[in-house]
């Protein structure tokens, strides 16, 4: 095979993998409702099960981050940025392997035009029914393109002995 028919190759190879991922997922991206299930419903599971890494890079655009937030012991904020395909490689090598399980406790979602802004307070266990071992809140942004949600960010902070969610965010929806 020439150079050109291998590239060739390659080159619909990769698109035809695209448009499948598009078709398999495009029921995830179709509404804010239906976005926010499924990157809760791909980052949880047992422990023994892989997660649906094209899935969850799918729900997101091409430049967006994720950003969690801690406090040192001392007081200090400090904060991390990662793209998709940097969270998958953090999960990987520190959470693979560990039951995770992440439960949307409450929403706020507010909206104009083609952006949206979900706050959404969690819960996450580390099994299935088990104790709820820390909660906290995302702070999501989404773009509305011209036939799909995506997520631009994911901004979270856990919930701590010093600041505790307020009850207006832990309303059952």
């Amino acid at each position: 095979m020439t150079s050109f028919k291998k590239l060739t190759f390659l080159y619909l190879l990769i698109i035809y993998s695209h448009l499948s991922f598009a078709q398999e997922y495009d029921r995830d991206v179709q509404s804010i409702e239906a976005i926010m299930s499924a990157l809760t419903e791909v980052i949880s599971g047992p422990a023994d099960k892989e997660r649906d890494w094209n899935r969850f890079i799918y729900l997101f655009s091409e430049d967006a981050k994720l950003i969690p937030t801690q406090k040192t012991e001392s007081g200090e904020v400090t904060y991390h940025y990662w793209t998709p395909q940097d969270y998958v490689k953090m999960y990987q090598k520190n959470r693979g392997g560990t039951a995770f399980y992440e439960q949307e406790l409450h929403r706020i979602t507010e909206s104009f035009g083609n952006i949206a802004h979900c706050f959404s307070t969690y819960a996450v266990r580390t099994s299935e029914n088990g104790p709820i071992e820390r909660r906290g809140i995302n702070s999501i942004q989404l773009l509305k393109g011209k036939d799909r949600w995506y997520i631009m960010s994911v901004f979270w902070s856990n919930e701590s002995d010093e600041e505790k969610l307020p009850n207006k965010y832990l309303k059952m929806n």
